[in-house]
C-alpha cells in the first residue's frame, strides 16, 4: 500500500483577457451600485441561489465561485447549490417559491423564444408580490450583465472571499 500523498499537477490558472474594473471604473461602481439596489427586498439565500444558476447557464466560472460561496456564508447548503445545475430533476430540494424564481431566471437569462413565456411569469407572480417581483427580475438581469463582463473579459475564479466585491 502506498501511503504517500500524490502530487497533482493542475492546469495553469489562466490571466483574465482585461481587467475592466480597472479601465471602466465608473461602469464598475455603477454595477455595484445596481446590484445592491436590486437585491433589496429579496431573501438573501435565494438571490444567491438565483445568481449562480445565472452564471451556470452563461459558464460565468468567476461568479460561480463568487456566489457559491456567498451562498454557502449566508447559511445555503452545499447539496441544494450542487443541486442546482439539475433543480429540475431535483425539485424536492427546493420550496415553490424558489423553483418559479429558477424558472424565471432562466427564461430571463436564456430568452430561448425571444420571451420570457406567460405561464413561467404568472407562477412567479403567485409567489411574489409586485415590488418583490419587479426586485427578482432587476437582481437577474444584473447578475446577467455580471456575467458577461467576466466571461468576455475571461475573469480568473478561485481568489474570491465571502464580503468581497468584485
Amino acid at each position: 500500500m502506498n501511503t504517500a500523498e500524490e502530487t497533482v499537477e493542475y492546469a495553469a490558472e489562466q490571466s483574465p483577457r482585461l481587467r475592466w474594473a480597472e479601465h471602466a471604473p465608473e461602469v464598475y461602481k455603477a454595477m455595484i451600485r445596481l446590484d445592491a439596489a436590486a437585491g433589496r427586498g429579496l431573501d438573501a439565500r435565494l438571490r444567491e441561489l438565483v445568481k449562480i444558476r445565472a452564471s451556470q447557464l452563461n459558464h460565468c466560472a468567476l461568479c460561480l465561485d463568487m456566489h457559491s460561496k456567498d451562498a454557502l456564508a449566508a447559511g445555503e447548503s452545499v447539496e441544494r447549490i450542487v443541486q442546482l445545475s439539475a433543480w429540475e430533476e431535483s425539485r424536492h430540494f427546493y420550496t415553490e417559491k424558489e423553483l418559479a424564481a429558477l424558472e424565471l431566471t432562466e427564461a430571463v437569462t436564456v430568452l430561448t423564444d425571444g420571451f420570457v413565456p406567460d405561464e413561467v411569469y404568472d407562477k412567479a407572480a403567485k409567489h411574489f408580490d409586485e415590488a418583490e417581483l419587479a426586485q427578482l427580475i432587476a437582481a437577474i438581469a444584473v447578475i446577467n450583465a455580471w456575467n458577461r463582463f467576466g466571461v468576455a473579459c475571461r475573469m480568473t475564479p478561485g481568489h474570491y472571499q465571502p464580503g468581497q466585491h468584485g
